[in-house]
């Protein structure tokens, strides 16, 4: 990557880095793989948060000059930009964190979501932005007046897989049962 920022050019955005990080990874029960191989986008505006953050700064030690670019992924064709552009929006919070208040902020500026669903294990009784109930996303401008909002108390994990692991399992059953019928 430090090659080709230095040889071609190339901008290591969020996105980018995570895209080849999909194609090094090169394995099928990766969900960065499948995005790089449907080249589905992901953006993550912590990137340098934990494990991968750790591993730039280690790199950097011994190979200084890799420079995460982490304002273009909010760019025209980005998140922010799409949510500009969307004549209706959503919200479907896994979680906490930066990534919950990254698409609550985008919302904002739009001039709101029209739905939101937040599934995460944090209060608000500390003030932090995870905690947030959906109200306070209305009081702020991110979610609609006349919206329906949600919050789960719940850790995003297991709702997941809850939700949608069952129903992958029931499908994948399916295409086994119609798969060995030999009639």
């Amino acid at each position: 990557m430090l090659l080709e920022q230095n040889t071609q050019g190339v901008r290591w955005t969020p996105s980018k880095v995570i895209h080849r990080l999909g194609r090094e990874i090169n394995n099928p029960e990766s969900v960065y793989y499948w995005a790089y191989k449907n080249n589905i986008p992901i953006f993550s505006p912590a990137l340098t948060d934990g494990a991968i953050g750790d591993t730039f700064f280690l790199f950097s030690l011994k190979n200084p000059g890799l420079i995460p670019e982490i304002a273009e992924d909010k760019n025209e064709g980005k998140p922010n930009w799409c949510l500009l552009t969307a004549n209706s929006t959503g919200i479907l919070a896994l979680g906490g964190g930066m990534a919950k208040h990254q698409v609550c902020n985008a919302n904002a500026w739009r001039a709101v979501a029209d739905y939101a669903v937040f599934v995460n294990t944090a209060q608000e009784f500390d003030g932090c932005d995870s905690g947030a109930r959906p109200d306070e996303g209305v009081s702020w401008g991110k979610i609609s007046l006349d919206a329906k909002p949600v919050k789960v108390f719940a850790d995003a994990s297991i709702v997941l897989a809850e939700t949608f692991a069952v129903h992958a399992n029931k499908m994948t059953a399916g295409k086994k049962n119609e798969s060995t019928d030999v009639s």
